[in-house]
């Protein structure tokens, strides 16, 4: 595969609080604000809190998740007298960060996440996107506190939903396990790692450091599981059981326990073997998802190097 070349990143976004009850991006945005962070290097920082009204209220969103608000046809959508916050906050995010696909937008939006699942470090991104892979070879090497994990997400641009989509690159960083509206310090310093590699990343890219390519093991979605539920009341009649609690990412069996019923009785898993991820994550019960499930693949990506004028 031919070595890809890129131009020099000249702004990066940092943005916490999507989801208002996250609060390492929370603390480590105020932080760089607080410290007036704007500059790294030979590029501008933006820290942004992205969804302030819920970070007030520490509530994952006011209105509606405002991380599945980023598609071009929500950004484009006509605002009205009944539009919900968030779509609101998207289009106005869209035009500080964006817009979306054009010129002017963003070099590199780094949107920080929590979770309730016991994910270690989980970068996201998209299938269109080599930048998201790179850094996750390059916090591989660099990284030894916590396992590191890549979820690729495989749809057309359009359909791109999270806000890491904005920029002309992206990459969604998430960690885990930590409570909502609660901040660890160990999951905090672990995001704090990644988003210093990033910048570190960032700042040796545009200083002519050529990223070899290779073979890096990613998960793509396969499905998504909900729990038991009554049939009649649609009230779940179980929960995770306890040998899958906590085993984001590892091997999942046929036959092996997924779930432990509110009467004592083992469910047991019926499939191909999958890895489970976001399990028992707080903020999925309202969309009905237990957990993910994954396949584990290996992708092959180019060499990267500056495009310099």
């Amino acid at each position: 595969m031919e070595c890809v070349s890129l131009p020099p990143f000249s702004r990066v976004a940092i943005c916490g609080g999507t989801h208002g009850n996250e609060m390492s991006g929370v603390y480590m945005v105020r932080e760089m604000q607080k410290q007036k962070v704007d500059k790294f290097g030979s590029f501008s920082i933006t820290a942004v809190i992205s969804n302030p009204r819920a970070v007030e209220a520490c509530k994952r969103y006011i209105d509606t998740d405002l991380n599945r608000c980023f598609t071009r046809a929500l950004l484009s959508a006509p605002i009205t007298d009944g539009t919900p916050y968030e779509l609101r906050r998207a289009q106005e995010l869209n035009a500080q960060l964006g817009p979306k696909g054009s010129h002017e937008a963003m070099d590199l939006v780094c949107d920080l996440h929590n979770t309730t699942a016991n994910t270690g470090l989980c970068l996201i991104s998209y299938s269109f996107d080599w930048i998201g892979l790179h850094l996750y070879k390059y916090m591989q090497k660099k990284i030894t506190s916590a396992p590191i994990r890549f979820f690729l997400l495989d749809m057309p641009f359009s359909e791109a939903y999270s806000q890491e989509s904005l920029g002309k690159h992206g990459v969604s960083i998430e960690v885990g396990p930590q409570p909502h509206g609660v901040v660890r310090a160990d999951i905090f310093n672990l995001m704090k790692e990644a988003v210093d590699q990033t910048l570190e990343w960032v700042q040796s890219f545009n200083s002519g450091t050529t990223f070899e390519g290779g073979d890096v093991e990613v998960y793509t979605l396969e499905k998504s599981i909900d729990y038991p539920r009554n049939p009649e009341t649609h009230e779940i009649t179980a929960a995770i059981h306890p040998q899958l609690q906590d085993n984001d990412f590892s091997l999942l069996r046929p036959g092996d326990p997924i779930f432990m019923s509110f009467a004592g009785e083992t469910i047991n898993y019926e499939g191909k073997e999958l890895h489970p991820f976001f399990v028992n994550e707080c903020a999925y019960y309202e969309k009905k998802i237990a957990f993910h499930l994954a396949r584990k693949i290996t992708v092959n990506i180019p060499s990267l190097s500056v495009k310099m004028d």
